[in-house]
């Protein structure tokens, strides 16, 4: 398997857009957090969640994440090709079955949820971010509009309410608020 720093070299190599590198951290953050709440492989989670966009800026919406588990081949876990793939089944119908899959999913897409969230703040800072918050703005269906809500609720497919799923992502982001520059 691949260490962190071969693949933030690789995120290096193919993602010149430095928002899709920050949310590629933020989502490697959540994707440890949930790693550790649910006693499963931090490393693995970790890593998916920081690769599962690699190809965001060389391929169709339809081919999103497929192209990606191509570029890592042999490099990472069958697992981890699953949960890429399967993270983007609203285009490329690869059905998520896993906690994984569903992991990968939601912690991606609260990511958004969170940035957006923080970005109408005075003080545009993690740190000054509540929970509270960013479940008001995931009930107003216009607010960040890309971040989608359906996929966000598959926390509960982990065991978590939407409460508890929104308050670990936030703190798993604002512990890496600094490499995102929020």
């Amino acid at each position: 398997m691949l260490t962190r720093e071969e693949a933030l070299k690789l995120l290096e190599e193919n993602l010149s857009n430095p928002n899709l590198v920050k949310h590629s951290l933020a989502s490697e953050a959540v994707m440890r957090a949930l790693a550790r709440y649910l006693g499963e492989n931090e490393e693995e989670w970790g890593l998916a969640g920081l690769l599962h966009d690699l190809d965001a800026q060389i391929v169709s919406p339809q081919e999103h994440g497929l192209k990606t588990v191509a570029i890592l081949g042999e490099r990472i876990t069958p697992a981890m090709a699953q949960a890429i793939k399967a993270h983007n089944q609203p285009f490329n119908n690869i059905k998520r079955e896993s906690k994984f899959d569903y992991a990968l999913a939601a912690g991606e897409t609260i990511t958004g949820l969170i940035v957006a969230s923080t970005l109408v703040l005075p003080s545009k800072k993690l740190a000054d971010l509540k929970a509270e918050s960013v479940l008001k703005r995931f009930k107003e269906k216009h607010f960040a509009a890309g971040a989608r809500r359906e996929d966000i609720a598959l926390g509960e497919k982990l065991g978590l309410s939407l409460e508890e799923f929104v308050s670990l992502a936030l703190k798993a982001m604002q512990e890496v608020s600094g490499e995102l520059g929020l």
